[in-house]
């Protein structure tokens, strides 16, 4: 988070909208909190996926998308391991 130039209330806000509009495009179901959460992980989780192809993202804009991919990416896996399991 550092690294992008945002702080940790920046974050904190940029997640949770993140994690909304994954909320949205997935059509889950999940409160407040695990938004916030999805979204600040999935930047994580996105940034290191796009860092091995090269791509850096950086500033808010950049952690709004990387954290939007990244929750879409946790949902998809969240749900196929409901499914297995």
């Amino acid at each position: 988070m550092e690294s992008a130039g945002i702080g940790w209330i920046a974050a904190i806000i940029i997640g949770g909208i993140a994690g909304w509009l994954a909320e949205m495009l997935m059509k889950s179901n999940m409160g407040v909190l695990m938004n916030i959460i999805l979204g600040i992980v999935g930047a994580i989780v996105a940034n290191f996926i796009l860092s091995l192809f090269g791509v850096v993202l950086g500033g808010w804009l950049g952690y709004l998308i990387a954290g939007f991919i990244g929750a879409c990416i946790l949902i998809a896996v969240a749900r196929m391991v409901r499914r297995t399991a």
